[in-house]
């Protein structure tokens, strides 16, 4: 049982890690002043945003979060050991 539990654990710090990395890639979402010069050209990325590098960095994070979550509860479990 011991092995199982050391192996959740390396699989958890690689979700912790992978989880830093893909939301430190992300853009901000404040636009600032530009965003208002470039309102016409957000138009059409907005229409295409599940489609590119930010849409897929959102799906990504959205899973790792959920993973990050479920293995931790998992892992504060108490078996009875």
């Amino acid at each position: 049982m011991e092995i199982l539990r050391a192996i959740v654990t390396v699989v958890y710090v690689l979700i912790c890690l992978g989880l830093v990395v893909v939301v430190l890639m992300q853009e901000g979402k404040s636009a600032g002043l530009s965003g208002s010069i470039n309102g016409v050209a957000d138009t059409y990325w907005g229409k295409n945003k599940g489609r590119s590098m930010e849409g897929a960095l959102v799906k990504v994070t959205k899973l790792l979060g959920v993973l990050f979550i479920v293995i931790s509860v998992v892992l504060n479990m108490n078996w009875g050991l």
